[in-house]
């Protein structure tokens, strides 16, 4: 298959690609997977991504925001850091940020508090959200039903039929990664993509995290890369009864579509 296809989520400023990066941008490239939305979790790797998604203009995109486990180091000047990425050409949306309640890594009130603040921010500058959540569904929805959110994709969504319908009906996006290539814990997936409509459906690997289990030649080291997100292409294909080209057509426009590229 020679179709373009994006990968909306990969954590490409990641320890592991220290070493690589660059490599892993050409590899994605000769495997169709461009252009790459780097995902910002924190201030400081948000300012890294902006400034390394400038060297590769129109190759490479980024987001800017703090992820939830981030949000204990979260204060006022973030958020004008935050507003400055911004204005960036490169950044196209506000986060990872949202909820997560299963790891508890900042306190679950300062997570709410810096959730709203980023979903301001994103309402205030008319800029899409890129969002998480982990086991905090009602509080979650909670905060995203008070604000005039601009469009949303809910980030490798792994949750159960009742969130994804509710997501669907608040209008948001959906992202899919190699979890649906997981015969355990993503086989309820499989039947759950067949709800999302293509015009919401995107695909992501998560990189250098949720290496398709399913994966032939697994790397030796277990690192995911954006190069293997035509393995998830192929899965989610399959499970929507729809030819690889057509499913990598529809993702990609939907894509372009919703980050403005």
């Amino acid at each position: 298959m020679n179709n373009q296809i994006i990968d909306i989520g990969v954590n490409l400023m990641h320890r592991s690609f220290n070493q690589d990066r660059e490599k892993v941008v050409e590899k994605a490239l000769a495997n169709h997977v461009t252009p790459l939305i780097i995902t910002g979790t924190s201030l400081r790797n948000s300012i890294d991504a902006a400034r390394y998604a400038g060297r590769y203009p129109g190759k490479l995109y980024t987001t800017a925001g703090i992820h939830p486990h981030d949000a204990k180091n979260f204060n006022r000047e973030t958020i004008v850091k935050l507003k400055e990425l911004a204005g960036l050409p490169q950044v196209v949306a506000i986060g990872e940020c949202g909820l997560d309640y299963n790891r508890d890594f900042s306190p679950r009130d300062v997570q709410r508090t810096w959730f709203t603040e980023q979903i301001r921010l994103a309402a205030k500058l008319d800029m899409p959200l890129f969002l998480h959540e982990r086991d905090a569904f009602p509080d979650f929805t909670a905060i995203l039903k008070e604000y005039a959110v601009p469009k949303a994709v809910v980030h490798c969504f792994t949750g159960s039929q009742s969130e994804l319908e509710a997501y669907l009906e608040m209008g948001f996006y959906i992202g899919i990664t190699g979890w649906i290539c997981d015969e355990r814990r993503g086989k309820h997936l499989r039947e759950l993509v067949r709800m999302i409509p293509l015009d919401r459906l995107m695909i992501e690997t998560d990189a250098p995290f949720l290496t398709p289990r399913d994966l032939k030649d697994k790397p030796s080291d277990g690192r995911n890369e954006p190069s293997f997100l035509p393995h998830i292409l192929q899965t989610v294909a399959r499970c929507l009864g729809r030819p690889a080209e057509e499913m990598a057509s529809a993702t990609t426009e939907t894509a372009r579509e919703f980050f403005g590229i």
